[in-house]
Formats: structure tokens, C-alpha cells, sequence
């Protein structure tokens, strides 16, 4: 019996290589002959750097540059075994975990150093960029990493911009001149796990910008600046990436990496799912398990199951996936593709007892589902 392990994360408790692990623990109970196989998987957010930077045999760069309040840190992304791929992450330098709560304000933050550590990829010959823009402190539109590339912002009476979400509404020309001319001759994809447009009342500033510590009188002096700015970028670069699906991720990010650095915008799962070489895994196994925190509605339209879900449904290898919390209907389990679905949670408890008890949740649950799939499949497999 091969058994495929590709969970996510379960945010807050496990990361996706300790979830593979205490699934690996439950198969083994259960039967101990199983022959398993674990990939850990990722959405495009936050790890998703690090999950690509293990699939490519690669090592950890790190990297002094800016946080969202132009303060120094250090930051880490990936490069390949051969280097020519680096994966980065948004987070590691303009990330919401780099702020206190009190220092949350998205007038003031800049994906400055965001563009610091493409800088430094550049700097080391890389050929690709993979990008990641989950997590972010920011609602700039991208105009502080295009900043730290060589991109110039210029008010209507010729002066140079600060580049932070603050005076986006005050941006009358872009000047490309002197911005990097490697970044032409890099291909750079950036994952991107949400589908709102730049700006309106789906977009970044109303939709992320109250998590990132902006009041609702910031929130439309950044819906008015994204507005500006995505006017400006596009009479520059002659395309409207504002309607976008992913446009306005990352704080418009998603916007700003198609305007400064001619990105594809891509669902975090694909990219990860191409990078690991899983359809062929999959296409060997008897059964897939897979896992995140909550499994709802969102986790339908683009994340770590569903497509695993396209997978197996397409070579008809049967799915399980265990959550913390599992909030779609039988209906909606079966539509997926999804042939078994359970929380592990196993009594009435709180989130802290839960991701305290994480592992051993995730490891007996996991037992329990295998025990139940080799009970009705014993007769394939005796």
C-alpha cells in the first residue's frame, strides 16, 4: 500500500513538515508495512519559501535589509542547488509578524525591503524569482519595492516621494530610467493565494487594510491612493492590471510586481504543486492524505486540497484530509473530490489546548481514517 502525505500548515500549531510527520505516525500505527511518502505543501503564503527551497535542494540565503518601517532586520529567502532560482517571501521583510500592534500603519509601511532582497537575487545571477506575497504589512501598491529597483515617484511639483501607502494619492509620475535592467531578463512569478481586485470595496485597502492596523479614515485615503497609482502605472507601463484576479494582494503588491517587475500572478498551490513533482507521486499512490487548519468554503476555490482534490480526482486516487475545523457540508466534500474529510478533534476544547494537542490530534485522527480506508479495501490488498 503507498501512501502520499501532502498537507499544509495547520497556522499557529504545526508546520506542514511536522503535520507530514504526525501523519506519517498515525499510517504506521495503523500499519506499520505501509509504504509512505511525505510532501510538505504550502498555498503561497507564509513557508512557502521555505517548503520550495527544500523540494529544490537549495540553501537560505540572509540578507540585511528594511522592515515595513524602514528599520534594519535580517531576512532570509532560498536559492536552488544550481542558483539560478530564488525563492522569496514578502513576509521575511515587510511582514505583519515584523510589527508590533501598536506600530501597525498602513500609511507608514513600505515593501521596501521587499524589493532589497530581489535586489540581492539579482545581485547572485538568479534566472527565475519565485515570490511569495502572503503576509503583509502593507498597502503601498508595490511602490517601495519598485523603490529599492531603481523606480522613481514624483509629486505634481517635481518632488521625490517617500514610498509608503501614505502618499500613494500624491504619486504624478513614475520614472523607470534607472530601475534595474536585469529585471528584464529574469522571469518572476509571484504566488498569490487571494483574488481581489486593487482597490473598491473588494479591494486591498477595505477587504486587508483594518488587520493591518488602518481605521476606516485610512482606509479610503489608501482606496483613493491605490485609485491614483494604478491610474499613473498604467498611462507608464500602458496596461490596467487593477481588475486583475490577485491585483490587490499583499496591499495592491500583486498589481505593483506586474507593473515594475512584468510578474505572472499565479496561485500559490500550482506553483508549489509544479516545483514537486507530486502528480507523479500521486499518480503511484492508493491514497493521498492531506490537511490544513480549517477546511471552508475559501479552501474550495484554491488552496492545498482542492488542488490536490483536481489531482486525484483526474487519476482517480481516493483523497483524505484531516482539520482542526471542518466547516463544509457533506455535499460540498463529495463535490471537491474529497472522498473522506475530519476534524481531529476528538472532545470539546480551545484553541490553545487544540494546537497544544496538535500533533497527537493530528497522528490519531489519521490512524483512525486508515484503519477505516484498509477495513474496506482489504480485500484489493490482501
Amino acid at each position: 500500500m503507498n501512501i502520499l502525505v501532502a498537507p499544509d500548515k495547520f497556522r499557529g500549531s504545526l508546520e506542514a513538515d511536522e503535520v507530514c510527520n504526525a501523519i506519517r505516525a498515525g499510517i504506521l500505527l495503523a500499519y506499520p508495512d505501509a509504504n509512505v511518502t511525505t510532501v510538505p505543501l504550502a498555498d503561497g503564503g507564509e513557508g512557502t519559501a521555505q517548503i520550495l527551497t527544500k523540494q529544490a535542494g537549495g540553501t537560505r540565503i540572509e540578507v540585511k535589509v528594511s522592515d515595513p518601517l524602514e528599520r534594519e532586520v535580517t531576512a532570509s529567502y532560498g536559492l536552488s542547488a544550481d542558483s539560478e532560482v530564488a525563492f522569496i517571501e514578502m513576509a521575511a521583510a515587510s511582514g505583519l509578524k515584523l510589527l508590533s500592534e501598536n506600530e501597525r500603519n498602513p500609511l507608514l509601511t513600505t515593501t521596501f525591503g521587499t524589493g532589497e532582497l530581489i535586489l540581492d537575487a539579482l545581485n547572485r545571477g538568479v534566472k527565475k524569482i519565485i515570490l511569495g506575497i502572503g503576509g503583509s504589512a502593507t498597502t503601498d501598491g508595490g511602490i517601495g519595492l519598485a523603490a529599492a529597483l531603481g523606480f522613481r515617484f514624483f509629486d505634481k511639483n517635481n518632488k521625490m516621494l517617500g514610498v509608503n501607502g501614505g502618499n500613494l494619492s500624491l504619486i504624478d509620475r513614475i520614472e523607470t530610467a534607472n530601475a534595474d535592467p536585469r529585471l528584464s531578463a529574469v522571469s518572476i512569478v509571484v504566488a498569490c493565494d487571494v483574488s481581489n481586485p486593487l482597490f473598491g470595496t473588494n479591494g486591498a485597502a477595505y477587504v486587508y487594510g483594518p488587520q493591518k492596523g488602518a481605521t476606516a479614515e485610512m482606509v479610503e485615503v489608501l482606496d483613493n491612493g491605490l485609485r491614483n497609482v494604478a491610474d499613473v502605472a498604467s498611462k507608464t507601463f500602458g496596461r490596467d492590471y487593477s481588475e486583475v484576479p490577485g491585483a490587490g494582494a499583499a496591499g495592491g503588491l500583486g498589481a505593483g510586481c506586474m507593473w515594475f517587475l512584468n510578474a505572472e500572478l499565479r496561485d500559490g498551490v500550482s506553483i508549489v504543486i509544479d516545483q514537486s513533482n507530486i502528480v507523479e507521486l500521486i499518480k503511484q499512490a492508493d491514497l493521498v492524505i492531506t490537511g490544513e487548519g480549517k477546511i471552508d468554503e475559501q479552501t474550495l476555490s484554491g488552496k492545498v486540497v482542492k488542488g490536490l482534490a483536481d489531482f486525484c480526482q483526474q487519476y482517480q486516487v481516493p483523497l483524505a484530509a484531516v482539520c482542526g475545523t471542518l466547516q463544509i457540508t457533506p455535499e460540498q466534500t463529495r463535490d471537491a473530490g474529497i472522498t473522506y474529510a475530519v476534524s481531529v478533534l476528538d472532545r470539546p476544547m480551545n484553541l490553545d489546548v487544540a494546537q497544544n494537542e496538535a500533533f497527537r490530534l493530528v497522528r490519531d485522527a489519521t490512524f483512525q481514517l486508515v484503519r477505516l480506508f484498509f477495513a474496506n479495501t482489504r480485500s484489493d490488498f490482501s
